[in-house]
C-alpha cells in the first residue's frame, strides 16, 4: 500500500476522499491545500470533466513526526462522484492507505450517500481490500444547510462500523482538519504496526 522512498527517507501514503457527487470532497481538499505551508506541499493537480473534478496534491505534515527515521508524505485524492466515472474511482483507489467518506448531510441526498458507500465497498473489494480493514473515517458535510438529517440518522445509515466521524462544513473549514487528522492518525498507526 504505502510507498517508501529510501533516497528521500519518506513514506508516501495515499488518502482518498470518496462520496457522492457534489458532497464536498473537492471543497475539503481545496481548504486543506490553501492552508498548508507552501514549502510542505506539492502542486494541486485538477483533472476536470464536464460535471466533476478529480483533485490531487501531496504534502509533508511536519508536525506528525517520523516513523523509524522516515518522514511521512500524504497524497490526497478526490474521486469523481458521478456513477459513470466508476472506472476512474477504481483507479484512484488503487494502493489506498486510508479513506475519508464525505457524506452530504441533506435529507434528500441520503440515498446517494448509501449508494456511494456500497460502491466504495465494491470497488475496494475488487482491489482486494476490505473497508473494515483499512483506516476509514466519515465526515457529515454541509451541516450548515437547512433540511439536513440528524447526526444520529446519518450514523445509523452510514456508519454501522462505528468508525470515527465528524460534522463538517467544508466551505468554511469546520471539521476539515479534524477529519484529516483522524484518518492520518489511523494510517500512521497501521504503518507503525508493519513499518519499514
Amino acid at each position: 500500500m504505502s510507498f517508501i522512498n529510501y533516497m528521500a527517507r519518506e513514506i508516501n501514503c495515499k488518502i482518498v476522499y470518496y462520496g457522492p457527487g457534489l458532497c464536498g470532497k473537492t471543497t475539503n481538499l481545496q481548504y486543506i491545500y490553501e492552508r498548508t505551508n507552501p514549502d510542505a506541499k506539492g502542486k494541486m493537480i485538477s483533472l476536470a470533466t464536464e460535471t466533476d473534478r478529480t483533485l490531487f496534491f501531496d504534502f509533508l505534515p511536519l508536525a506528525l513526526g517520523e516513523i523509524r527515521g522516515f518522514k511521512t508524505r500524504f497524497h490526497l485524492y478526490t474521486v469523481p462522484g458521478q456513477v459513470f466515472y466508476d472506472a476512474s474511482r477504481k483507479l484512484i483507489l488503487k494502493g489506498v492507505d486510508g479513506v475519508v467518506f464525505v457524506a452530504d448531510s441533506q435529507i434528500d441526498r441520503m440515498e446517494a450517500n448509501e449508494e456511494s458507500v456500497e460502491n466504495l465497498k465494491t470497488n475496494l473489494e475488487e482491489q482486494g481490500y476490505k473497508l473494515e480493514k483499512i483506516p476509514y473515517v466519515i465526515q457529515y458535510n454541509k451541516r450548515d444547510l437547512p433540511e439536513v438529517a440528524s447526526v444520529e440518522e446519518l450514523r445509523e445509515k452510514l456508519n454501522p462500523m462505528n468508525v470515527p466521524d465528524f460534522e463538517g462544513v467544508a466551505r468554511t473549514g469546520v471539521g476539515v482538519f479534524d477529519t484529516l487528522k483522524a484518518v492520518a492518525k489511523l494510517v500512521l498507526t497501521e504503518l507503525r504496526k508493519g513499518g519499514p
